[in-house]
Parts: C-alpha cells; sequence; structure tokens
C-alpha cells in the first residue's frame, strides 16, 4: 500500500514537472541511474547492494531574465533490507537583475571554497554580485526539509543516529528528514588576483535548530588559493572552525582547524592525462588547546574505507587519463591517518596507541560510447595491514558498476 501511494506520488511529481512543456518552450528530460556493488565491509560477511534512480527534470526561462530548473527523484534499492525513496532534488528559480546581480531561490546547490565543509543541495536564497573586483556572495539555507542520506548531516551523536535510522514512513517527519540547522555565507571569490592567483574566501555560520539537550553552533573562516604556473596547479587552503558545545549543565567554546594542500600536473596531448597529489588535515583534540574539526556536511574520499573528515588526515595521490574519445581510466592511491587517540574509532582501530589507519587502493574506468550513455566500472581495497592502528583487522574490500542513461 505505501510502495503504491509513493508510486503515484513521484508519478504526480512527474506530472507538474512535465506540465509546463505543453504550456510553452521548456527543456524536459528524463534520467535513469544504476548501481550495484559487492564487497568485504570487514566487520561483517561479503554482502551486495543496489539502486535505482528514476529523475525526471525540467527548465525554462521565465521573461527575458529569469530560469526555473526542477529535478524529482524516486529511488528504489537494497542495502540490507529493500527502501524506497521520493525526493525533491532541486527547485531553483534565478532572475538575472539589471546589471551584474543575480538571485538565486529555492532548493540549490552550494559548496564552500573547500569543498569539505558544507557541500550539496539546501534550502534557501544566495545574492551574487560579479564585477571587476571579483564575485560576491552572500546567502542562508536551511537543512530540515532535506532527505538525510543525500545532504548527510552528522555532526552530533544525536544526529548520527537519526542518519542512521531506517526510514518508517509511519513516522515520516522523524526519520526521512536531515537534522534541523540554518547556516549562512559571506564570500569573495576572484579568478586572477595580480593576474596569478585564484583567490576563494567564505566565513560561515551554522546554528543548531534540533530539539535536543546537546546543541552544537560553529563559525568557519576559510580562504583558498590556486596558483597556476605553466603545467602545474599549486592550492592552498585552511579554515578556522569557533565551536560552541552547550547542554543543560554547560557551555564549551573552543577552536580546531583544517588544511589542505594539493598540487596537479597537466601531461599535454590528446589523452589529457593528469597526476595530482592531495593533502587533507582535519584537526584532531588536543587538550587545553583545541578540540576535532567538524564540518557541516560529510564528504568522504575514499572509495571503501569511509570516515568523516574530522580528527583525521588523508593523503591522496591519482592518475587519470583519457584512453579513447569514449573510455578514461583513473588509478588512485590514498593514506588515512587519525590525529586524535579518541575521535576516530570502530574499523580499523584495535590498538589505542596507533596512529596510521592504512592506505586504500582503487581503479576506475569509464566508458562513454553515446552521449546520452555511461558505464562506470569501480574496483579497491583497503589495507589496515599497512598501518599501526588495526594491523591485524581483515581487508576490506568493494567492486561496482554503475549505468547513467540520460532521455531527452
Amino acid at each position: 500500500m505505501k510502495y503504491i501511494l509513493f508510486k503515484k506520488l513521484f508519478i504526480f511529481v512527474s506530472a507538474l514537472i512535465m506540465l509546463p512543456s505543453a504550456l510553452f518552450a521548456a527543456d524536459f528530460g528524463f534520467a535513469v541511474n544504476f548501481s550495484g556493488g559487492y564487497g568485504n565491509p570487514a566487520i561483517e560477511e561479503n554482502k551486495y547492494d543496489y539502486k535505482i534512480d528514476f529523475l525526471p527534470r525540467l527548465s525554462f526561462l521565465i521573461g527575458d531574465n529569469g530560469e526555473f530548473s526542477a529535478l524529482a527523484g524516486f529511488t528504489v534499492g537494497y542495502e540490507e533490507y529493500f527502501y524506497y525513496v521520493p525526493e525533491i532534488m532541486q527547485a531553483e528559480l534565478t532572475m538575472r537583475l539589471k546589471g551584474s546581480g543575480i538571485i538565486r531561490l529555492g532548493r540549490m546547490g552550494y559548496s564552500d571554497p573547500l569543498s569539505f565543509i558544507a557541500e550539496g543541495l539546501f534550502d534557501g536564497a544566495q545574492f551574487i554580485y560579479n564585477s571587476g573586483a571579483g564575485s560576491f556572495r552572500i546567502g542562508a539555507w536551511y537543512t530540515g526539509f532535506l532527505y538525510k542520506k543525500n545532504i548527510n548531516i552528522t555532526m552530533t551523536e544525536n544526529d548520527l543516529a537519526g542518519f542512521n535510522a531506517v526510514i518508517d514512513y509511519d513516522k515520516f517527519a522523524d526519520t526521512y528528514f536531515a537534522p534541523k540547522r540554518m547556516f549562512a555565507s559571506i564570500g569573495w571569490e576572484h579568478y586572477s588576483v595580480g593576474e596569478l592567483v585564484h583567490l576563494n574566501t567564505a566565513i560561515i555560520g551554522q546554528y543548531d535548530l534540533n530539539d535536543a539537550d546537546k546543541k552544537y553552533n560553529s563559525q568557519y573562516l576559510i580562504v583558498k588559493a590556486g596558483i597556476p604556473v605553466s603545467k602545474f596547479l599549486f592550492e592552498l587552503g585552511g579554515c578556522l572552525e569557533t565551536l560552541q558545545k552547550s547542554d543543560a549543565d554547560k557551555d564549551e567554546f573552543d577552536l580546531a582547524f583544517a588544511a589542505e594542500a594539493g598540487i596537479s600536473l597537466l601531461f599535454s596531448g590528446e589523452r589529457n592525462s593528469m597526476l595530482s597529489f592531495n593533502g587533507k588535515i582535519a584537526g584532531g583534540k588536543i587538550e587545553d588547546t583545541c578540540d576535532a574539526f567538524v564540518p557541516i556536511t560529510v564528504k568522504y574520499y575514499g572509495f571503501v574505507f569511509k570516515h568523516k573528515l574530522s580528527a583525521i588526515s588523508i593523503f591522496s595521490l591519482n592518475y587519470s587519463s583519457r584512453l579513447h574519445d569514449t573510455a578514461g581510466v583513473s588509478l588512485n592511491m590514498l593514506y588515512f591517518i587519525r590525529n586524535d587517540l579518541g575521535t576516530v574509532q570502530g574499523y580499523p582501530v584495535t590498538d589505542n596507541e596507533g596512529y596510521f589507519l592504512g592506505p586504500e587502493f582503487s581503479a576506475q574506468v569509464i566508458w562513454s560510447p553515446a552521449s546520452d550513455l555511461q558505464l562506470n566500472l569501480r574496483g579497491g581495497l583497503f589495507v589496515p595491514q599497512l598501518g599501526d592502528a588495526g594491523s591485524q583487522e581483515k581487508i576490506m574490500w568493494r567492486a561496482e558498476l554503475s549505468a547513467a542513461i540520460s532521455l531527452y
């Protein structure tokens, strides 16, 4: 009965998206994404999972200066249990003002300069002003109406418990939505300061609106710079976090930090090959000095080993190349190091005196025989034996096949 109900809801949302195309000029499309994987999660037996996304989309112009775009989604899948999820993935109105101003309203994409503090689709509003002095941006967003698995907010233990809870459609409001948080951002970006440096900065304030005893509010000062030199690109960025933890008994104020540095080399030729090295450091807890860094949204950099970028360092080496007009390949190696002995727990940690978690190796082949079809084969393994925090733990591995088909 519930499946039929949400099938009808999906058809209704799709009809709403398609309706304007029958009334005036609009761009309508439909995409289907499939992914299936099999692997060893190390702490359990081998298991498989799959999911299929049905994605109708629509965009159309409003007058001479406006545009509306929308994307709905209906996902069915299996990961230890069968599930289905309806979602409005995007609903954005963009208005271009006289001069160089832009107003964005609705469910839209946002990314901080470092792309690992707040990134994804959020509900809110943003004003952008482009000028010779750079791009100025100010906006505010709310997270409480988003589907929790796609935005991945786990700033507190209460957030994490809600994220892991199975969706119960009899308790839809309590099990579907992401934690209730509001954040605002002021940013400035200039692509060529001194005709050399690409500079991107932002200040973000995040406020906990959840009905919970423990609150976590935070503010972030972010700076990132990129310098192209011949075939090289050097990147350097950092973030200072101020945070406030409060409950019925006490209020705590603390500092945390994160940083990244990278270098990329683009090889000339038809293959467009690139070799890059990147290091990310999310500070850990140091007694009487600073707390562990906590981002607003969680972004995973490992394909097999996934951990929040908090109190952990990740060093990665990546090589990608276009083998053919329709095919490409990438090879990746990452190494994970925890930055304190308390924040990162669970697999593979068994020895509380060890900091080195181990490396991950993965490879990916992408084949796109047509503009509306893409196949992706990926595999990898995480080897804790090459670290000292859990050298007796089993290897974690995964293989995955995905396909994306677009219908216009």
